[in-house]
């Protein structure tokens, strides 16, 4: 089993964001973080659970997500976004990261786990500090998903 945490930040909505994601499996532990000049908050806490999945090295993996996204636990878990995929995204905001989260998701078996953001959850306390940290850095990146769609 391949533990991921993820959390996302943005400093105005839109604004600077950036993302955070731990991946744990038995005695590994990988972080990863990145920090964006324009973007939102819900495509932060998408991006972490992403570029997490996309880190797995292990094919048809088990993994667990444990996120305080609502945003993305709920697309998932109550299924909408298989509506969405027959929609062709019509009508979705973030379908640029919607498509490359469903890349990543097909490879794996994925359950996800919500819990309540800033409540000493360790492993998430970690992610939004990775997340801000990454949102206040100096080397911030172009969303180029969100910036082309909101020009």
């Amino acid at each position: 089993m391949i533990y991921i945490y993820t959390d996302g930040s943005s400093r105005g909505n839109p604004g600077p964001g950036g993302y955070g994601a731990i991946l744990k499996s038995g005695k590994h532990l990988k972080e990863l973080s990145q920090g964006f000049r324009k973007t939102t908050n819900n495509r932060m806490e998408l991006l972490a659970v992403i570029v997490a999945l996309e880190a797995i090295k292990i094919e048809s993996a088990d993994v667990l997500v444990t996120s305080d996204s609502k945003y993305v636990v709920d697309s998932v878990e109550k299924k909408w976004i298989y509506g969405w995929v027959k929609k062709d995204y019509k009508d979705v905001k973030n379908p640029d990261l919607w498509k490359r989260f469903m890349q990543a998701y097909s490879k794996y078996q994925v359950k996800f786990k919500w819990i309540k953001g800033h409540n000493n959850h360790e492993e998430n306390e970690r992610c939004d500090f990775l997340a801000t940290q990454a949102a206040d850095g100096l080397n911030l990146l172009i969303d180029e998903g969100y910036e082309a769609a909101n020009k």
